[in-house]
């Protein structure tokens, strides 16, 4: 049956038509680790402060070393980017010499200076 290009009548108390809103029960839930992507966070350190972001691995697409085990982050693998916050040369010197770490390489890093 063909269908028709007339406008749909509002059901009562139900809407107005087009543009009405969904109901509740029709949104998606609320993913935090895509609502966290991207949003830096302050970390003290015994070896500074530094700012932290997450990288999913949906947004993950280059090749990068991880400074902590000299091995490859690859392109998929979800990690993290950091930069000093404190730097000598300022906040935007900071942001230039970021370095992506492997999440569990970060946690457990040495804070031994070398």
């Amino acid at each position: 049956m063909p269908r028709s290009n007339r406008p749909r009548r509002p059901v009562s108390g139900k809407g107005t038509g087009r543009g009405s809103a969904k109901k509740a029960g029709d949104a998606p839930g609320l993913d935090l680790e895509r609502a966290r992507a991207g949003v830096a966070r302050r970390e003290s350190a015994p070896d500074g402060e530094w700012m932290v972001r997450s990288m999913t691995a949906r947004n993950a697409a280059k090749t990068y070393i991880c400074p902590e085990c000299s091995t490859a982050v690859l392109p998929g693998v979800a990690h993290l980017v950091v930069w000093k916050d404190d730097h000598l040369f300022g906040a935007a010197a900071g942001l230039a010499e970021r370095r992506h770490w492997h999440t569990n390489c970060w946690n457990t890093r040495s804070y031994r200076y070398r």
